[in-house]
């Protein structure tokens, strides 16, 4: 199972000013999608589709020192992931990928299944 990690940060709550500065960014509204590009399932529509798990949340960001501050305008995904995978810790990013992991073995072979008495 070879699975593939994707962030989606691109919406942002921001400070108008802060300390002179404009559009601090102060939270971040994230989605991370874990895709196996390996294992297919069911779409429900009669169709497969790479098996796929997805988190979300949002995360504060520290912005009592703003003498790195990046322009709004200067800002990359890039840029943003790491501010949250850095406010996160590694261990909790670690944590997410693995249930996002364990989500997708699910879906792949389903330990337990719902089913409807009399139909």
């Amino acid at each position: 199972m070879a699975i593939s990690y994707t962030w989606d940060v691109k919406t942002v709550d921001t400070y108008p000013t802060k300390d002179s500065k404009s559009d601090v960014v102060y939270n971040v509204h994230w989605r991370l999608t874990a895709t196996d590009d390996t294992n297919t399932v069911s779409d429900g529509l009669g169709g497969t589709v790479n098996a796929a798990a997805t988190v979300y949340g949002t995360q504060s960001l520290d912005t009592s020192d703003l003498s790195s501050f990046t322009a709004f305008a200067d800002l990359t995904a890039s840029d943003v992931q790491g501010w949250v995978e850095t406010a996160m810790t590694a261990d909790k990013v670690t944590e997410m990928k693995a249930g996002l992991d364990a989500t997708i073995a699910e879906l792949i072979t389903p330990t337990s299944e719902t089913k409807t008495i009399g139909e």
